[in-house]
């Protein structure tokens, strides 16, 4: 490549270079698969390919993951090819899929090309992957063809559609082999099976003939016992040395070691075994003749099982994929297009070939809070070794676009890492980042990198909502020292090459990432190498990121809008870096805000400080100070009031769910009620009409033995008999004619507690009655103005605190697992400027378990959190009462607590505290 640059440089005044590339090369893929590779490693590729290998299912899937040879798509088609596979696999259950009959066949068909044999086991490890590959593919249809939305599933199943599953060669070894016994077939071929019909009736006979001789030899006292054993390979019987003569003509095959025992084969099974012989060999041979057979066939058929297991491969790797963006809760990217070439320009560069063009306000990248994987699963550490998350309801969950609808984030993920947002216009060909040292800079651009790379190769990305960026055909990332004392590079040296090759490869879908260009050397000639790098950059490549610390790369801007600006935040009045990426800003450095805060001398900063004054116009740095510091004080105002609000409505929404379970458990309780007083009743008049009957019955008895006289004394007993009994079931309060009648007469008095017509609770007057008959009454802290013909008296049974309004409040607001005592509280104490007594999750601290230090330490901090004006539920329980005794001493000398209100019967381990 030959590159001829001319640059002309004022002092201390940076200009935008005019210059001009000349390029002439050829570079074979093999050299920009090399400069790739240099970059993956940069990025640390080999990282997330380790973290996705844990959620593989086959061997051949994690040895890939392991080894970095993952698919990555050649075009942007390839690349949303595996994203639309990824976004299939995530709507599968796991339990519908069974890969653990799928094994390498990598080794077993090198052995069957060689032409040696193949084992029995090796046999049946093929015939089992072959079937498991063929069930595979059927369950992912029968999933599809039971799914509503079929479609969804189709890019899983193209990647099996045209494979050829092998069938035949499946059922021949299943018809040759029994796989469970491990042996061949009789019926693998007919002469197979005359040879083993041949040889078990030459067994037969064999067998017949040794026990018939070794019981005569017994008989004849020539061994302890009948015994046939084989020894060179043919059947013999034992026999005492002594005794040998009882077998004339047989042949000593082999001897006991104390010589006293010989092994002989009798005449008469001389020619049975070697028949047996003969046909062993034979067996032997038809057997290792079927082997051959399936091996040959299994050999022949070498294409189609390796891509059966490429494309296995696939599967297993779209599943894989699936389930590591579940276990991060990613969201599937979307590729974006750059709608017009060239950029927007201050002005037309004849010499530089520079289009204007219309600004194009659309982001080309779009993502918001990306995490860095790496830095993710740490967060993410308690359920890494899940891997099944993709099972369960996987299918619910899915929106329809293959992204999974979140479940709850917090639950998984924490702070860290500090989620970046990418947002680059279109149009934009270089984004320079400033900022402070270890302010995220190289953390943040190595996120986009990976993300960039991520998309290519088919995962999800821990992100929010759906992340836009483009598709890139090379990932260049220039990231770290590269000095070389082997190769007799520098710092500055080595850097430099490193973009050099860049510049050979890169096209014009490429994204090249640089970590502090131009560093390394003088920081003149530096600022002039950037800037010429920069823009020449900006015309061979998609997008160029880079990092610095010269303050002059970041005027380019103003010049050129293909450039733009972006700045790592820092917290002025923490100096300490926020991570967080300002787009559109320019970042100090703050160096000497930092060096003073970790402790330096205050005269070296002073001077230090004198230095900066002398190189940067005063004017400038104060309006840049003042403009960054207002930008910053209104950032975190607004940043406050969304937070505020978004408490305040996460604060109503809780209160307006536990109202709405409140309101629901009333309706059933009022059912209960009605139910059980209608029981009562019934109860009751089935009680009378006995009693009734009864006196009827002795009335009847008695009035057969009775004369004349004394019937009228009968009559007048029974009379009175059932005037008690109706007396005795009549209510003894009795019912006003009407509601007029009952209020006409009745004026409520300031300050007393009242039952409000409709309202059906009890309420306060606040305001003496007025003329125009209306009163203004408190229920909780919600005043209004009624009418006073809607107002009743309480009757004295209702003013029983057991029965209290706070009382029937407390209970019907209960949580789960808590003690309907906890609420009892008595209406003398109820001052209803404190509101409803209503327990929630806001207002219970819970102090069980604790040890008394610490149960201090949250009662003090739950009381300082408490409203004004608001009951704080303290719930210490019983055990030794040594929480309880330590938070009463608390809450009596509390500045805060107005008075606590202590256990009662109905309400053992909680104590109520009045807040001011």
């Amino acid at each position: 490549m030959q590159l001829t640059c001319n640059l002309f440089i004022p002092a201390n005044k940076l200009s935008t270079p005019r210059f001009s590339f000349k390029t002439r090369f050829c570079y074979s893929p093999e050299y920009s698969n090399s400069v790739q590779a240099d970059s993956l490693k940069t990025l640390e590729w080999t990282s997330i390919c380790n973290q996705l290998s844990a959620f593989t299912s086959t061997s051949m899937g994690s040895s890939a993951a392991n080894n970095a040879r993952l698919p990555i798509g050649r075009t942007p088609h390839e690349s949303q090819k595996l994203l639309d596979q990824t976004s299939a696999a995530r709507l599968i259950p796991q339990q519908q899929l069974d890969f653990s009959g799928i094994h390498d066949l990598t080794d077993i068909l090198s052995v069957a090309i060689s032409g040696q044999l193949l084992t029995i086991p090796e046999l049946c490890t093929v015939r089992q992957t072959l079937a498991s590959a063929r069930e595979l593919f059927d369950s992912l249809k029968r999933v599809a063809s039971e799914s509503n939305h079929s479609h969804r599933y189709s890019p899983l199943l193209e990647i099996l559609q045209n494979c050829n599953f092998l069938v035949g060669l499946e059922r021949t070894i299943e018809y040759c082999i029994d796989c469970n016994l491990s042996v061949i077939l009789d019926r693998a071929s007919e002469d197979l099976e005359i040879i083993r019909s041949e040889r078990r009736r030459n067994i037969e006979i064999l067998d017949s003939l040794l026990k018939e001789v070794s019981s005569q030899i017994f008989r004849a006292g020539g061994i302890d016992r009948p015994f046939i054993t084989k020894r060179r390979s043919r059947m013999c019987v034992g026999i005492r040395a002594s005794h040998r003569y009882l077998l004339p003509e047989g042949v000593v095959l082999n001897a006991s070691s104390s010589g006293a025992t010989y092994f002989m084969e009798p005449k008469e099974a001389i020619d049975l075994n070697n028949m047996e012989v003969r046909l062993s060999n034979s067996e032997a041979a038809e057997e290792r003749a079927i082997l051959s057979m399936l091996a040959s066939q299994i050999a022949n058929s070498e294409s189609e099982i390796n891509y059966l297991l490429d494309k296995i491969i696939e599967v297993d790797l779209a599943f894989a994929r699936a389930s590591y963006a579940q276990w991060m809760n990613g969201v599937c990217p979307i590729f974006s297009l750059r709608t017009v070439e060239g950029c927007d320009s201050v002005e037309e560069d004849k010499d530089n070939d520079i289009s204007v063009v219309q600004e194009d306000d659309d982001l080309t990248i779009d993502i918001e809070g990306m995490r860095h994987p790496l830095l993710l699963e740490s967060s993410l550490q308690n359920i890494s070794d899940n891997h099944t998350l993709r099972s369960g309801n996987a299918a619910e969950l899915s929106n329809g676009n293959g992204t999974m609808a979140s479940t709850g984030t917090s639950q998984g993920t924490t702070d860290f890492p500090v989620p970046v947002d990418f947002k680059i216009r279109h149009g934009t060909r270089v984004v320079v980042i400033s900022g402070p040292n270890t302010g995220g800079k190289t953390a943040s651009m190595k996120t986009l990198g990976l993300a960039s790379l991520m998309s290519k190769a088919g995962m999800h990305l821990p992100a929010k909502t759906s992340p836009k960026l483009p598709w890139f055909d090379l990932i260049l990332a220039d990231i770290g020292d590269h000095q070389s004392l082997e190769q007799n590079l520098s710092t500055f040296s080595g850097h430099i090459s490193r973009i050099r090759k860049f510049l050979e490869v890169a096209s014009k879908q490429s994204l090249v990432l640089i970590d502090e260009i131009g560093s390394g050397t003088d920081p003149s000639e530096g600022v002039a190498l950037s800037a010429s790098i920069l823009q020449y950059l900006r015309d061979h490549v998609n997008l160029a990121v880079v990092t610095t610390h010269y303050a002059d790369l970041s005027t380019m801007k103003e010049k050129d809008n293909c450039f733009e600006n972006a700045a790592m935040e820092f917290s002025l009045e923490t100096l300490q870096p926020t991570y967080r990426v300002l787009w559109g800003c320019i970042g100090d450095s703050n160096a000497l805000s930092i060096a003073q805060s970790i402790g330096f001398d205050k005269k070296i900063i002073d001077h230090a400080q004198k230095w900066v004054e002398k190189l940067k116009p005063e004017q400038q740095q104060e309006r840049r100070g003042m403009l960054y510091q207002s930008l910053q004080e209104e950032k975190n105002r607004l940043k406050a009031q969304a937070e505020k609000a978004a408490s305040i409505h996460a604060e109503i929404m809780n209160v307006y769910s536990e109202i709405q379970r409140e309101a629901e458990d009333l309706d059933r309780r009022e059912m209960m009620l009605m139910a059980k007083e209608a029981q009562q009743v019934k109860e009751e008049l089935e009680g009378a009409k006995s009693q009734m009957e009864t006196v009827i019955k002795k009335f009847e008895r008695q009035l057969k033995n009775l004369g004349r006289d004394q019937l009228n004394s009968l009559i007048k007993e029974s009379e009175t008999a059932i005037a008690s009994i109706v007396k005795a079931h009549t209510p003894a309060v009795g019912f006003p004619n009407s509601d007029v009648d009952s209020t006409a007469s009745y004026t409520p008095q300031f300050g007393e507690q009242v039952r409000v017509k409709g309202l059906g609770k009890l309420a306060k007057v606040v305001e003496s009655p007025g003329d125009d008959e209306t009163i203004l009454v408190q229920y909780g802290k919600v005043k209004v103005r009624v009418k006073k013909n809607s107002i009743r008296a309480i009757p004295p049974s209702s003013k029983n605190p057991a029965t209290s309004f706070a009382t029937v409040q407390g209970r019907q607001s209960l949580p789960s697992g808590e003690s309907q005592g906890n609420l009892e509280i008595n209406s003398s104490n109820n001052d209803l400027s404190y509101g409803p007594m209503v327990q929630t999750s806001k207002n219970t601290v819970d102090l069980r378990g604790m040890r008394l230090a610490e149960a201090a330490i949250h009662l003090e901090m739950a009381i300082n959190a408490s409203r004004p004006y608001s009951v704080l539920f303290v719930i210490h329980g019983m055990g030794t009462g040594a929480v309880k005794d330590r938070a009463l001493a608390i809450m009596e000398k509390h500045p805060r607590v107005t008075k606590y209100e202590p256990e009662s019967p109905m309400n053992y381990g909680c104590t109520l505290a009045y807040v001011k």
